[in-house]
């Protein structure tokens, strides 16, 4: 989508005030799903509540954000701005600050700049770029970080999933138009990120959240792969950010943040950038434009990112896709770290039975292979307890034990969620599924950087 260019001209301030956020040793952290992108899987009483309804497969019925703004234009923006305001709220800080989380993927949608979306064909709740900022701003008081995840693609990256926002088989994310879009979105995230001060905590954006696995069905996700790199650092050096090969535009004009990006990507002698990246670069300066004529009062267009580290990209790790698909470490420039998600629920891992689950876990490679291919560091941004049988409380808790220790191998583990409904249709659900739940169960000790027994794996090692 081609936004108009605005001609923006301010003088240029000193730093911000403000000290970016840096990537923790290693990240003992949890997601904050169905907060910004909503799975109704994990909130069924709520969403019913709301208006949603439930049924299989979940393009059906209004199962997502997309059908359920499509059939309630009217009053989707208020209901959501309560389901925002109570589902992650100052009492869940609180609770993960005590657990000494350090850590939180933010899953978000493109909607959530809401400028990128097509209001005749497309349909997502307004005011969640608030809400981040609220969220941002209390987890910066409790001194968590945060990264902030893709999770659900323009056109929509993976068929028939709730995480998209959109249940429908119709992926239409592999486009030009879609991944130009994409590349806005990642334009104005790095822009926030550093010169809006509620965005401090974020050290790290996340390109897509699990694309298809086959690359053949994910054409131009390569391409994609450098641009969205780019663009980052493209944005990054205008604000004046250090980037390593990439000459800091404030350095030798008077022109203020927003026209350095306008000039990246007007410059008709620049090879540096291709005709993607200028037109998400120019993009992102117009949209910066409009967010901050709403929310002038909070952030400066005309700040510096001057002294500010760069940050750190973050893509699905290539063993992620099968079919020959694309190392995002040939995309590197700069700080880069990769993900992957790790669910033995769902099958094709390990047999269905606790000794089998413990073998598979217990001499898990996935870090080592990954950082053969350049992939490292390595975190794991989604796992949990979930099991394919019924899993006694001593086994969970020899799960728990023997995940962390093989994800601790690499640059950390992200659970998958903070935490579940707890009600009569939700069930038994958080007992797996929850962060502090399985911390109040004794499942996950409440030092995240400690298990109960570390020698756990000791019966398992090199059995497979």
């Amino acid at each position: 989508m081609h936004l108009a260019l605005l001609y923006l001209s301010w003088s240029l301030l000193a730093n911000a005030a403000v000290k970016a956020a840096s990537m923790p040793d290693k990240i003992y952290g949890v997601n904050l799903g169905s907060w910004l992108v909503l799975e109704s899987w994990m909130l069924p009483q709520e969403w019913l509540n709301m208006g949603g309804q439930s049924c299989s497969p979940c393009s059906a019925c209004i199962a997502d954000e997309f059908s359920f703004a499509k059939a309630f234009p009217n009053t989707v923006d208020g209901i959501f701005k309560n389901h925002w305001e109570t589902w992650f709220t100052q009492s869940d800080v609180d609770t993960l600050k005590g657990y000494g989380i350090n850590t939180v993927r933010i899953p978000l949608g493109y909607w959530i700049i809401e400028q990128l979306v097509e209001r005749q064909t497309e349909f997502y709740p307004r005011g969640g770029l608030e809400q981040l900022i609220r969220g941002l701003q209390q987890l910066q008081a409790a001194g968590i970080v945060a990264i902030l995840d893709h999770h659900a693609l323009p056109g929509v990256q993976t068929p028939n999933q709730m995480f998209t926002g959109h249940c429908t088989t119709d992926v239409e994310f592999y486009t030009e138009p879609n991944y130009l879009r994409a590349l806005t979105w990642a334009g104005v995230m790095t822009a926030l990120s550093h010169i809006h001060p509620a965005f401090t905590p974020v050290f790290a954006i996340e390109a897509v959240n699990e694309p298809i696995m086959d690359a053949a069905e994910t054409p131009g996700y390569g391409t994609y792969q450098k641009n969205f790199v780019t663009v980052v650092r493209a944005v990054e050096a205008a604000l004046g950010v250090k980037v390593q090969g990439l000459d800091n535009p404030q350095a030798t004009t008077n022109a203020s943040s927003s026209q350095a990006i306008l000039n990246l990507s007007s410059s008709q002698n620049d090879t540096r950038f291709n005709s993607d990246v200028k037109v998400a670069l120019g993009n992102t300066a117009s949209i910066l434009f409009q967010i901050a004529s709403k929310d002038s009062t909070q952030f400066d267009l005309e700040a510096s990112g001057r002294g500010k580290t760069p940050l750190v990209t973050n893509f699905m790790d290539v063993n992620w896709q099968n079919d020959n698909p694309p190392n995002p470490a040939a995309a590197a420039w700069g700080p880069q770290a990769y993900d992957n998600h790790l669910y033995y629920v769902f099958g094709g891992v390990a047999a269905a039975d606790p000794n089998d689950y413990m073998i598979s876990i217990c001499n898990l490679n996935r870090v080592q292979a990954d950082a053969a291919l350049g992939d490292s560091p390595l975190w794991f941004g989604e796992w949990g307890l979930p099991t394919q049988f019924n899993a006694t409380d001593a086994f969970l808790q020899q799960w728990a034990d023997a995940q962390k220790l093989a994800y601790s191998k690499g640059a950390g583990w992200i659970f998958w969620n903070f935490k579940v409904e707890h009600s009569t249709l939700a069930g038994n659900l958080s007992r797996e599924w929850s962060y502090i739940d399985g911390v109040k169960l004794g499942y996950l000790t409440e030092d995240p950087s400690t298990v109960h027994n570390a020698s756990v794996c000791a019966p398992f090692v090199n059995e497979n």
